[in-house]
């Protein structure tokens, strides 16, 4: 028997995109709730978002924040909708007026994957190597770490990237590793890049759930589904990438995990990551908060990192402001060895 109290509500308007990833996050969380709330009666309603719409010109040269998310967010405000799910990567760090994050969904896995139909790895790939992606936080890293490789910008859904990829225009792509495993499409992943090569985006592998402030009964109604755990390592990303000004189209990457007190970890050596190959999947097993941040140039030519853990105490919510503040203190540490003039680089290009 179901220890779930019933919903008052009888119906519940799912805003989503259109892409298959995009309805695949959006069903999941429709058979989570109705799972609990057999009764509920759950509608989609798809949207095309700008990010949708412009498949021609790379993400960080479109300009503005929210590309795939802010259709959606009008649909709450015009009451079409009751929540709208998202890649909590694409979320802008501040939510407009009246809108709430109410809930951060267990994480999947936050790496990149290596895609390729030649190579198994990024080391196996040659001199001069075409990579696609269309994000600059990859691109630094992959240039960081592979300066020879030539990356070229890839746009479209996962279908489409994975055609281009078959078609013969790149020797490799990267994608999210979470992604292509949600829509069963993982037998393309030859490998995935070690946190060491490239640190995640904020909140790569988390759903998150958007919905009006206020509105208890579906607040009510989603909170079985929120991890606390997620939530507080999520809190901490998206804190060091409010504090930078960042969104998803910067080269911008932070990483949080929940380890044991007595975990080695990089606080032993500030200046790089090196004890994070243990870390490459989602750990949430203790109360220290682990937090690594980077900030690079586009060419990879210069990738600033900084990291910092703490010991969590007290309530969830006092945990989650300890959370919070350890996200500024991390974006901090980059200002403090330049982070700010790539960015201003990037925001306000000559």
């Amino acid at each position: 028997m179901s220890t779930t109290q019933p919903p008052a509500l009888t119906t519940l308007n799912i805003a989503t995109r259109q892409s298959p990833l995009a309805l695949w996050q959006a069903e999941h969380i429709r058979d989570r709730l109705l799972a609990l709330y057999p009764e509920l009666t759950i509608n989609l309603l798809k949207i095309v978002t700008k990010g949708d719409k412009i498949l021609d010109t790379p993400l960080a040269k479109i300009g503005g924040k929210g590309l795939f998310v802010k259709e959606l967010e009008q649909a709450l405000y015009d009451k079409q909708a009751d929540i709208a799910v998202h890649s909590l990567k694409d979320v802008p760090m501040e939510l407009p007026e009246g809108l709430t994050l109410g809930v951060y969904c267990k994480r999947a896995s936050p790496t990149d994957a290596f895609v390729s139909n030649t190579y198994h790895s990024i080391d196996e790939l040659p001199q001069g190597a075409v990579v696609g992606t269309a994000s600059l936080r990859r691109q630094c890293q992959i240039k960081a770490y592979r300066p020879d490789l030539q990356i070229k910008t890839l746009r479209g859904n996962v279908g489409t990237r994975l055609g281009k990829l078959d078609a013969g225009e790149y020797d490799a792509i990267i994608l999210a590793t979470s992604g292509l495993q949600r829509i069963e499409l993982d037998a393309r992943i030859r490998s995935e890049l070690d946190i060491d090569i490239c640190l995640p985006a904020v909140g790569q592998g988390a759903l998150a759930i958007e919905c009006r402030e206020g509105d208890d009964e579906v607040l009510k109604l989603l909170a079985p589904l929120n991890d606390d755990k997620a939530r507080i390592r999520l809190i901490a990303e998206r804190a060091l990438n409010r504090h930078l000004q960042g969104g998803c189209q910067v080269p911008i990457a932070a990483y949080a995990v929940l380890q044991m007190a007595n975990a080695d970890n990089a606080s032993s050596d500030k200046s790089n990551d090196n004890n994070s190959s243990n870390q490459n999947g989602n750990n949430d097993a203790g109360d220290t908060l682990w937090l690594r941040g980077r900030v690079g140039q586009e060419d990879g030519s210069e990738v600033l990192k900084a990291d910092k853990s703490l010991t969590l105490t007290g309530s969830q919510a006092e945990q989650e402001a300890q959370a919070n503040q350890l996200g500024i203190e991390v974006a901090e540490m980059l200002l403090a060895i330049g982070a700010g003039d790539i960015l201003s680089a990037i925001y306000n290009p000559k």
